[in-house]
């Protein structure tokens, strides 16, 4: 009978994804390593997943050119071809092909021919068949992954040492009168979901006894990442008889090998320096000695954790409640207020405040998704354009565990790849020169993200020649941008804040890669569009550093309500440095611009009416109220007619109509019902 597969569709897509994330990050590391074993064993198991997922699901063409990589791959890892640059770079082109395969089967597209690529592996296997040398060499050690899990089973020997803490386990679960056995578990060859039967057998396994030691590694069983076989170390009071009847009662698995661990016997426990890398995972529970506690009492706390996976507009939905639910409290808490209600009605104002914040704390949680999402596509983008250039970089990323918001997730990815090629073409020099400049041949450009607060702060950093100042105010100059005068009297940093003009650039040449004077204002139209800024640090000879700093969500936020004639505005409150009162007598004028000397420092000032083109009133009262708010390394005071106080909002988009407004960032719902327009300062000003 055929099965409908469609129904995988999205599964199969999402995790093709996964591996593929893993095939790129494991071919970068193997690249800077050739001998690393670890790496090549998880690029073989990535494209052998691969292989069996698109032959089950009917997609030949990806599961041929898996199989002709597996085949390549596996002379790598019996030592039979050298890992050599070359190879390297024809995997990479499998890995952009099998991408856009991807990306094909998601948009319903035919097939796609992969001759060129099968003849560019079939060329590397067959110029190792031809060498005399080889001949023999390939018959003895070419042995796939399946024929050694099967000679491991004809043998009845396990594919794992144990450490000398595991021996004291063992040692221990043997004065307690508990059996330790080793079990070799098989999985039907068509099966569909290889790491799901392995996680109905250790339910089985584990509800009367523990499993401290797997083979492959936890994560791997998880994932599904195995061929046919795993193995494992079970430890409880059970017979081998009744252990076998509970995996044999699970479909599509049976227990090939079922035996009592000899501690006693020298070829069966051996020490772990004998270990072969990367040749087993250890589930060890972590106990201070073995007297402590039992494994089974200590192991419960490290086990895997269960994910779900859920569709995103689930979550937007969510979000969407529970912003209304945010509004309805906010309207409780003002009729509560107006109506000066007792007793009953403020408990239950109080017990729903309670309820939805952690509520919405809860969804905003779910919805914070790693930046590692992002930042994995940049090594391989950074090295293919080194290699483009002929330069040589090392890259580093810092803090991919930082979460953000999946809405300013989204939005994140271009500006960083304006930065880093930027980065990559302008910044690092030549190997040459940076020889003769004293510096490696090799330059850094580094990657970080970290949270600060309530705001998340991703730097782009190189260290190559800098920014030549002096070139920049030319072409301002030159661009008619301002006056000689005017820009030798500007700092450093407004100098380099030009390069976020648009159209604005300082090559001399159009390349495919620069030049055309794109690239840094659509970086911080977008960075403003996020609620966030961006700022250059530079020292000539010594590297650039571009600093982002971005709310973690764009959802719900804290803001300060403030009343410009009869309207009510909301400001960010992660714009607002402080709040202040002046005088009318405290304001003066420099340059035609009223200034207001504040703790030391002059801070210019600018009305609200002004800049919202309200209608003017006479206000003669002697105090002002003033909101001082920050933009990049600038203080900037809006003077408003009066301060309402801080207040948690729901941002709400205008609609397409209304959308790019300068200086409004969205709009609310208020406690009274009234609609209020955020401000977005930075734009605004």
């Amino acid at each position: 009978m055929n099965m409908d597969m469609s129904q995988y569709l999205d599964v199969f897509l999402e995790e093709c994804r996964e591996h593929l994330v893993n095939l790129n990050e494991k071919l970068l590391e193997l690249e800077k390593n050739p001998q690393d074993l670890s790496s090549l064993n998880e690029i073989f198991r990535a494209a052998h997943t691969l292989k069996g997922m698109s032959s089950t699901m009917g997609f030949n063409d990806m599961a041929v050119l898996t199989h002709h990589m597996e085949d390549v791959l596996s002379y790598l890892k019996e030592g039979v071809i050298k890992v050599e640059v070359p190879i390297i770079d024809i995997l990479f082109d499998c890995f952009d092909r099998l991408q856009m395969m991807v990306g094909n089967i998601q948009e319903g597209k035919p097939a796609v021919d992969n001759t060129d690529l099968i003849e560019m592996l079939e060329s590397i296997k067959n110029r190792e068949k031809s060498s005399p040398s080889s001949e023999t060499d390939n018959k003895s050690s070419t042995v796939t992954p399946e024929q050694k899990d099967r000679e491991l089973a004809a043998k009845d020997s396990m594919p794992f040492e144990f450490n000398q803490y595991d021996l004291t386990i063992l040692k221990e679960v043997q004065t307690r009168g508990l059996n330790a056995y080793y079990i070799s578990v098989k999985v039907a060859p068509d099966c569909l979901m290889k790491s799901v039967r392995a996680f109905m057998v250790f339910k089985s396994l584990e509800t009367d006894g523990e499993i401290i030691k797997t083979y492959p590694p936890a994560q791997d069983l998880d994932e599904g990442r195995f061929q046919d076989r795993f193995h494992l170390v079970l430890i409880n009071k059970l017979d081998e008889d009744t252990i076998r009847q509970r995996i044999d009662n699970i479909t599509e698995v049976e227990a090939e090998v079922i035996r009592l661990i000899d501690l006693d016997s020298s070829q069966e426990v051996r020490p772990e320096a004998q270990v072969a890398k990367g040749s087993a995972v250890s589930r060890t529970p972590q106990i201070a000695a073995a007297g402590d506690r039992l494994p089974e009492e200590s192991f419960r706390s490290n086990k895997v954790k269960q994910t779900v996976r859920v569709d995103i507009e689930k979550l937007d939905n969510l979000m969407n409640l529970v912003g209304e639910l945010v509004i309805n409290k906010g309207r409780l808490e003002q009729i509560g207020l107006t109506q000066q209600h007792r007793g009953d009605l403020n408990d239950v104002i109080e017990q729903m405040e309670r309820i939805t914040s952690d509520l919405q704390n809860v969804v905003m949680n779910v919805r914070m998704v790693p930046i590692e999402q992002v930042f994995n596509r940049f090594p391989r983008m950074v090295r293919d354009l080194a290699k483009e250039l002929g330069k040589e970089v090392d890259f580093v990323i810092e803090g991919k565990e930082t979460e953000l918001d999946r809405t300013v997730i989204d939005e994140i990815g271009d500006p960083l790849v304006h930065l880093l090629r930027n980065a990559v073409d302008h910044g690092i020099e030549y190997p040459e020169e940076r020889r003769q400049n004293g510096k490696p041949a090799a330059g850094l450009v580094r990657l970080v993200a970290r949270h600060e607060g309530n705001n998340v702060f991703i730097e782009v950093s190189d260290d190559g020649q800098g920014l030549d100042l002096d070139l920049i105010r030319d072409k301002v100059v030159e661009k008619g941008l301002t006056t000689a005068q005017e820009v030798n009297n500007m700092t450093a940093a407004q100098v380099a804040n030009f390069l976020f003009r648009s159209g604005f650039s300082t090559a001399d040449n159009i390349t495919d890669i620069s030049g055309r004077g794109v690239g840094l204002d659509v970086v911080k139209n977008k960075i403003e569009s996020l609620n966030g800024d961006i700022v250059v640090d530079t020292v000539w000879g010594q590297g650039t550093t571009f600093k982002i700093r971005l709310p973690l969500t764009l959802a719900i936020i804290q803001a300060l309500l403030v009343k410009v004639g009869d309207e009510t505005y909301a400001v960010p409150l992660s714009s607002v440095d402080e709040t202040t009162m002046i005088s009318r007598t405290d304001i003066k004028i420099v340059q035609s611009q009223e200034v207001v000397l504040l703790r030391g420092k002059v801070l210019p000032l600018v009305k609200a009416r002004y800049l919202l083109e309200c209608p003017e009133h006479e206000n003669n009262e002697d105090v002002m109220y003033v909101v001082v708010v920050r933009k990049g390394q600038k203080q900037l005071g809006i003077v408003v007619d009066s301060l309402i106080g801080q207040q948690e909002i729901v941002i709400k988009s205008l609609g397409r109509l209304l959308t790019g407004i300068p200086g409004v960032a969205g709009g609310t719902i208020l406690g009274d019902g009234a609609v209020s327009l955020i401000l977005d300062t930075g734009t605004l000003v």
